[in-house]
């Protein structure tokens, strides 16, 4: 077939089968809904195939259309890429970088993996959003991150196509004031029933700790549960009750906070992923975050 294709009518297609129907997708194209369905009638002719069925009030891809979102993605991320260079180029302004930052990771864990982003790049323009992790996959899709860092991968409950990087991972380290310093001797056991800081339920780490108490059948006393990292740290600085930090940052933790180290656990593991829009990273200061990070928590 001799085809020489229509990338506005590409677009608008990509655009429906990101946001799930006609009727979003006009919303945020800000055209009309028989507009977008005439372009997506256009595109199909042109094609020769059905790209859309219709499961009930749905518009579901057919396996025509999962080929052509995938070649969608790919053609539109290079050219907003394209665009990027060239008018940093251009106007000699300095690369900017937008980094959603999932609130559960702690701070000092995302200032090391951000690092290296401005020895890479000096003249970077270092744009962190920090919220939800749901929050910010959907403003990946949006484009309006261009990478996501988070403590799990994207799940099948997020409804949108992306990549999940692993960067590292890290066992986790018990901290707490002088005053809980005697719960180091007999550590973990020395948990039970003593006041303890956890992060929200729901949150990887969250699991793999109530996992790791059952096995030990050890029943701390919660006296906090958190979504921000930074705000348990300061209850736990403030001694109502011992925390947990990933233990590649214990130094820091203790220096920042002054707090003492209780104890170490490898059998809980943090760990830290780049999400992003595209199978392999291509934003040169990304691409130098991901290969530090490997290089430092020992990534796959």
């Amino acid at each position: 077939m001799n085809l020489r294709l229509n990338y506005h009518h590409l677009f608008y297609f990509w655009t429906v089968a990101r946001e799930g129907s006609v009727t979003r997708a006009s919303q945020q194209l800000r055209i009309s809904q028989p507009s977008v369905s005439s372009q997506l009638a256009q595109l199909e002719a042109a094609l020769g195939q059905k790209l859309f069925e219709r499961k009930g009030r749905r518009l579901s891809l057919t396996p025509a259309g999962h080929t052509a979102q995938r070649y969608a993605e790919q053609i539109f991320t290079l050219g907003r890429d394209m665009q990027d260079a060239l008018g940093e180029a251009g106007a000699g302004a300095p690369r900017r970088l937008v980094i959603g930052v999932s609130q559960v990771i702690p701070k000092l864990v995302a200032e090391r993996l951000l690092r290296p982003a401005l020895a890479v790049a000096p003249d970077v323009h270092l744009d962190c959003r920090e919220g939800p992790m749901a929050d910010l996959v959907a403003a990946l899709a949006l484009h309006r991150v261009d990478v996501v860092l988070a403590d799990e991968p994207s799940g099948r409950d997020v409804r949108v196509r992306a990549y999940n990087h692993l960067l590292g991972e890290s066992g986790m380290t018990f901290f707490g004031t002088t005053a809980a310093s005697g719960l180091a001797e007999g550590f973990p056991r020395s948990l039970h029933r003593a006041p303890v800081l956890l992060q929200a339920e729901g949150t990887a780490v969250r699991r793999e700790m109530e996992a790791w108490f059952d096995d030990l059948g050890v029943r701390p006393k919660v006296v906090g549960e958190f979504e921000d990292s930074a705000l348990m740290e300061a209850f736990g600085q403030r001694g109502m009750g011992v925390f947990a930090a990933p233990t590649v940052i214990e130094a820091e933790v203790t220096r920042a906070l002054g707090v003492q180290v209780i104890g170490r656990v490898e059998q809980v593991r943090e760990r830290f992923y780049a999400i992003s829009l595209e199978r392999r990273l291509r934003h040169p200061v990304v691409v130098a975050l991901a290969e530090s990070a490997r290089r430092d928590l020992g990534g796959a």
